[in-house]
């Protein structure tokens, strides 16, 4: 008898994302198993569980993902699952908390894509802000930014404590340098602008971060990219289908380009979609986090 595809869904929060679900149900999984509080020092168990009960062939139709918010935790539960393995009984893992790691790559992508073709650069010494840069969407895309040599800044509305902490563990679990500060007034959003090349805006759904007087004091611009879909969008004038539109709102810096929420969605989409059928058809176990999204992000975008 054919055995069916069963992917175990960790998450160390109160509820599994319907989002996540959704999506592994689409990807080909038959079988969906979720997991709500679950703690670092239990997906050891879980896993060996999941390992040996269908034999060396089961295995290659059992899956594994991680959500949550915390990138840090997804990380640790990714490793403590790979450690957990015991050849040939082995399957494999896919990390994507809040779809941080996904909506990052995507947005990463979409941001060099727009570099590349108007302005013939990369990210290697691009001057980058991202707003939101706390949040697991936020904090995933400055790793990727800086990982491609963007001098990287995380911008915190309310605390430069949060953002310096933020930076640290960075460092430590990425090896990447991020500047951090906090913005919670125009004045200080301008100042950053005023010389930024690539800004990424990954703040709460249905905020406006930078508004068109702000945006009048870039003088550098290049790319603007926003991933709020909920009204009022996070970048004035930057609407959701836009990719690659010029930015007209930010009048000293006459070639910038903005890419909205919902081009940064489609290639997200595309992407997780992606991965997570990867992880069902693979020949070998995967082991995928936000360097794998990212790469797919590249050539999806």
């Amino acid at each position: 008898m054919s055995k069916r595809s069963i992917i175990h869904m960790i998450n160390p929060m109160k509820h599994n994302s319907p989002f996540d679900i959704n999506m592994a149900l689409d990807a080909g999984y038959d079988i969906l198993m979720p997991y709500q509080h679950v703690k670092l020092e239990e997906v050891s168990g879980l896993t060996q569980d999941a390992i040996f009960s269908r034999g060396p062939s089961g295995v290659k139709k059992t899956g594994m993902f991680i959500g949550g918010r915390d990138i840090g935790l997804a990380m640790d539960m990714l490793d403590a699952a790979k450690k957990a393995m015991v050849p040939p009984f082995e399957i494999s893992v896919f990390a994507d908390p809040s779809g941080a790691f996904t909506t990052a790559a995507a947005l990463v992508a979409c941001v060099e894509r727009e570099l590349k073709k108007n302005f013939n650069k990369g990210y290697e010494g691009t001057k980058a802000v991202v707003f939101g840069g706390t949040g697991p969407v936020g904090l995933a895309t400055a790793v990727i930014a800086a990982l491609q040599g963007a001098d990287t800044t995380i911008v915190d509305h309310f605390s430069i404590d949060t953002a310096l902490e933020f930076a640290e563990e960075a460092k430590r679990r990425y090896g990447v340098q991020l500047r951090a500060t906090t913005a919670a007034s125009d004045a200080d959003k301008a100042r950053l602008l005023s010389d930024a090349e690539a800004v990424f805006c990954t703040a709460k759904a249905g905020i406006q971060v930078l508004n068109a007087s702000v945006l009048s004091d870039a003088k550098q611009l290049k790319v603007a990219g926003d991933v709020n879909a909920v009204p009022p969008l996070g970048i004035e004038g930057v609407e959701l289908m836009d990719s690659g539109t010029p930015l007209l709102l930010a009048k000293n810096s006459p070639n910038a380009v903005g890419i909205g929420a919902l081009a940064v969605g489609n290639v997200k989409y595309k992407l997780q979609q992606a991965l997570l059928r990867e992880t069902l058809e693979a020949e070998k176990p995967v082991y995928l986090d936000f360097r794998n999204a990212f790469e797919g992000a590249r050539k999806l975008a």
